[in-house]
């Protein structure tokens, strides 16, 4: 019971699967949409094609049949009336033979197959009583009583279509024919009603054989047309491909990746615009990458070439700072004024050479087995002076249990308090949360600030080095533009993401 469970569950899978797949390539692949696509609009067009060809040919069949069956039968009544009336018949025998004479005479001078049915017609009381004469007692039921009432009542012909049955052992349904009838003179007898039938059997095959030849026809039409379709999708989409191959490949960093060109078609020309792209691509991306490097080289030398002199300065600072309190009112005041900007000189060189350490790949991961919620108090109160000078309660929500981790207490530490001093300043005086979230895999801090937010703009382009969002804005707690753009890579270094 369990391994037939097992079975329906696997059958069932296996059947919704296949119809998500099946949509998911048409999806994926132009040319197969564009196969489908012609393919069934192939199968509309012939069939609609096809069916009218089909009811053209078979009602063109039907009236032609049908135009030499009434002169057929037209004949035979003809015939028949004047064996009647060149017939000096008079008694019961002599009129049955006459009858057996006239619808045999009729049965060999048709071009088909037919059965005949002389019939007397009803309310007529001849003096000499003579049995119907018929040559298919079977199909004497097909005679339906309207075609009777019409042929008894008015001159000329009346026909009707029927469907024949098949004689025992044949196979197949019914077989189309015609039922005509029309009136004859009968002397001493009166009116009699003569019924032809003639099957159209042979109608019906050349139909089958035109419609079997029609269904194959178009299929072999929908065939070359899915091919020719396919051939075309092939050569056009080929190069589409090849530039998409090509275009992945570029994006990897294969920037030496080319289409080839063959021929002076519009592929050919796509093919060349799609090199030319990529030449000036790789040229831009290679002048870009120079910048870049001599940016690096420069903000390297630069930071270190300035730690000689600052120190320095710094050193003579001090002296002057400790001595301010002898100086006038306004050099104490330069003194504070040049402390003050020498931390911030300070912190932007720091920045700077932690910068040029990330660019030149030297800078390296000091993990310990830490607490992650003495980390975040640590960064907390560093903050927390700033925070109460700009009205901001900092609410920090951690787990009650230890929260311990491999980190660079740091580097996680600088990233915390970067964020809290950028949450700080544009939280406009509301609170900023702090929340320390972890599982068996990972640990999150998230901090939040309730300010005014960020732009569509400003998120783009927030971790890029030295941009700030109001460009306006005083810098009263520094603001290099670095703090985000270093802690990003400290967290990369740990394996996360900010």
């Amino acid at each position: 019971m369990a391994a037939l469970k097992a079975r329906a569950r696997w059958a069932l899978r296996t059947a919704t699967r296949w119809p998500v797949r099946a949509v998911s390539r048409w999806r994926s692949s132009l040319q197969l949409r564009v196969l489908t696509t012609t393919m069934l609009l192939g199968l509309v067009a012939v069939a609609l094609i096809g069916t009218v060809l089909s009811e053209r040919i078979s009602s063109d069949l039907f009236e032609r049949r049908t135009a030499e069956v009434l002169q057929e039968a037209e004949r035979a009544r003809v015939q028949m009336q004047s064996n009647f009336d060149a017939s000096a018949a008079r008694t019961a025998t002599e009129i049955s033979e006459l009858f057996h004479f006239s619808v045999g005479q009729s049965l060999q001078s048709g071009s088909a197959d037919r059965e005949v049915f002389l019939l007397r017609t009803p309310g007529t009381f001849p003096p000499v009583l003579v049995n119907d004469y018929v040559t298919n007692t079977a199909l004497r039921t097909l005679i339906t009583p309207e075609l009777r009432a019409a042929t008894a009542q008015a001159e000329g012909q009346r026909w009707q279509s029927v469907g024949i049955p098949r004689g025992p052992g044949e196979p197949g349904g019914l077989v189309p024919g015609i039922m005509v009838g029309s009136t004859v003179q009968v002397n001493v007898m009166g009116q009699y009603e003569l019924y032809v039938l003639f099957p159209l059997e042979t109608e019906q095959e050349v139909l089958g054989f035109v419609q079997r030849t029609m269904v194959i026809g178009g299929a072999l039409l929908v065939a070359l047309l899915v091919a020719m379709t396919w051939l075309v999708t092939t050569q056009t989409v080929r190069p589409v491909r090849t530039a998409a191959r090509v275009a992945e490949r570029l994006a990897d960093g294969h920037l030496t990746e080319r289409m080839h060109v063959r021929g002076q078609d519009e592929m050919a020309t796509l093919a060349r615009s799609f090199n030319e792209m990529a030449e000036s691509l790789q040229d831009q991306i290679e002048r870009m990458e120079q910048l870049s490097a001599l940016q690096r080289t420069f903000v390297s030398d630069v930071s270190h070439e300035l730690r000689t002199p600052m120190t320095t300065v710094r050193i003579a600072a001090e002296v002057i700072h400790a001595a301010r309190e002898e100086f006038p009112p306004e050099v104490k005041r330069s003194a504070e004024l040049m402390a003050t900007q020498l931390d911030r000189f300070e912190e932007l060189l720091a920045d700077l050479l932690e910068i040029s350490r990330f660019d030149a790949g030297a800078a390296v991961l000091d993990a310990e087995r830490r607490d992650v919620r003495d980390v975040v108090a640590a960064a907390v109160d560093t903050v927390s002076a700033l925070a109460q000078r700009r009205g901001s309660w900092l609410q920090v929500d951690v787990p009650d249990r230890p929260t311990n981790v491999d980190l660079d207490p740091r580097r996680v530490e600088r990233i915390l308090r970067n964020l809290l001093v950028n949450a700080i300043e544009h939280a406009e005086g509301t609170d900023v949360e702090v929340t320390v979230g972890a599982d068996e895999r990972a640990v999150a801090v998230c901090v939040r600030d309730y300010g005014v937010g960020m732009s569509q703009e400003a998120v783009e382009h927030v971790f890029d080095r030295f941009w700030r969002a109001d460009k306006a804005r005083a810098r009263t707690t520094g603001g290099t533009g670095l703090g985000l753009a270093i802690s990003l890579e400290d967290a990369h270094l740990h394996g996360g993401w900010l």
